[in-house]
């Protein structure tokens, strides 16, 4: 058994772990990063990186589709599933070199293995043996995993979970998506568009349900449009499987529907990555599969941290890296802020786009907040009319007697760079005045977020 001192302990290289890893380096603090599989995490190598690159050819295919609305020909139009996914792969794996070369730059120790903690130590289990790292600070960043429901496992053949959509065995021809959150509803979008006959069942009375109602109607109009078959209020109770077919035993509107696929992508959560860590030992709480940690990332065990997914929601990437640079800083003494999770984006990267930050108009109610709303369609705007991308919405919440922006929420053509200028402004509490003195570029889709907030206000212009 070897062993070897270091500052700060990385467990786990996701978008957290390997940028808390890089951001201590920075800050002068001998680091290490272990990993027990892939530099860079679900994020690079099975999720938002690949999952981009399979929506991206998607995307394409779907405008060469629309050839002759831009005075365009398009002969023969056609796909290479195989080619679509050995695409993405390819960028998933560009992406883990980069991060590898990232830890050779910043002089980060890779010890690839699986780790579990002890008091000030972290023992890793490599193809070697156990190694010992001795760790006065040890950063928790294991992430999280698929959420499997008994009688929906997945089989990777019949029945799917993210990483088997990412890397099929074939084409579907009739689809079922159990769960219609990001990714359930990212995997439909993609699949539905190459072709796939698709079903989308969602336990929730909406499609999309963390986000605002307005929104998550107007998404599933253009979901329903483009061919997709969405059952809310349902629930997958039972898969009987067969040579080649699924049958799906639905519940909805407290009836028994049957209804047979040949492949189902079960996309109903994801549970934290807790298990061999140690943490029972080391008096460490977990709540329903997820660390308990206060607004710092602390763990009720002296100098050991928890961020990313298996600290809990929001489950994003951003949201991550970010809690890995607050939590680097505060170990070398500098002055952390703590993530807001109401300044933090969700984004969506179906077709159509969704994005939004803060409070939803319901919820701004619910907190006894006083609204204004604005809400501007993007058939108003130029440049959405000229892409060729009209079906759209901005849709902005204000507190009626300050002025700040509550919440932000959109849906349509690349809503997911756009509301960026959002979340800027919920950071720095902007108030309705300042969004509407703020000069906006034209032609451009941007535009919208202004008339959206003069909207709220009874001031819109093109609308």
């Amino acid at each position: 058994m070897s062993s070897k001192s270091f500052d700060v302990v990385v467990i786990g290289s996701g978008p957290g772990g390997y940028v808390a890893a890089i951001r201590a380096s920075q800050l002068g603090l001998n680091t290490a990063i272990v990993e027990r599989e892939n530099l860079g995490g679900i994020c690079l190598n099975w999720g938002c990186i690949p999952t981009k690159a399979l929506l991206r050819s998607s995307e394409i295919y779907h405008q060469m589709e629309r050839a002759k609305e831009y005075g365009l020909s398009a002969d023969k139009i056609g796909f290479d599933l195989k080619e679509i996914v050995k695409r993405s792969r390819g960028v998933a794996g560009q992406m883990a070199t980069g991060v590898k070369g990232l830890m050779k730059k910043n002089k980060i120790t890779v010890v690839n293995g699986e780790a579990s903690i002890a008091k000030g130590k972290v023992l890793v289990k490599t193809d070697k043996g156990t190694e010992e790292l001795t760790a006065k600070n040890t950063i928790i960043a294991t992430g999280a995993r698929a959420r499997e429901l008994p009688g929906l496992e997945a089989d990777g053949d019949l029945v799917w979970t993210y990483r088997h959509a990412l890397d099929p065995v074939r084409m579907p021809k009739k689809l079922l998506v159990i769960g219609s959150g990001a990714i359930g509803i990212e995997f439909a979008s993609f699949y539905n568009t190459l072709g796939a006959e698709t079903t989308v069942v969602e336990v929730m009375d909406r499609v999309l349900p963390v986000e605002d109602k307005d929104i998550s109607a107007f998404a599933k109009k253009q979901f329903v449009k483009q061919g997709m078959n969405i059952m809310e209020k349902a629930m997958v109770k039972k898969l009987d499987r067969a040579k080649g077919s699924v049958t799906a035993h639905i519940e909805v509107g407290g009836k028994i529907e049957k209804h047979t696929f040949d492949t189902v992508i079960s996309a109903v959560g994801i549970v934290g990555n807790v298990e061999n860590l140690g943490l029972e030992e080391a008096g460490i709480k977990v709540d329903r599969t997820h660390i308990v940690t206060d607004e710092y990332c602390r763990t009720g065990m002296d100098n050991v941290y928890a961020i990313g997914d298996v600290a809990g929601a929001p489950w994003l990437a951003h949201k991550a890296s970010h809690e890995g640079v607050m939590v680097a800083e505060l170990i070398a003494g500098e002055h952390a802020h703590p993530v807001k999770p109401e300044t933090i984006a969700g984004c969506t990267y179906c077709q159509p786009q969704v994005a939004s930050v803060g409070y939803t108009e319901e919820k701004a109610k619910e907190l006894g907040y006083e609204i204004k709303v604005g809400k501007f369609p993007f058939v108003g705007n130029g440049k959405a009319v000229a892409l060729g991308e009209a079906q759209g919405m901005v849709k902005t919440v204000f507190d009626a007697k300050t002025g700040e922006l509550l919440g932000a929420h959109m849906v349509g053509a690349e809503v997911t760079e756009l509301i960026q200028g959002y979340v800027i402004g919920r950071t720095l509490e902007t108030t309705e005045e300042e969004l509407m003195n703020t000069v906006f570029p034209h032609p451009t889709l941007s535009e919208m977020m202004h008339e959206s907030v003069l909207a709220a206000y009874g001031r819109a212009i093109h609308i």
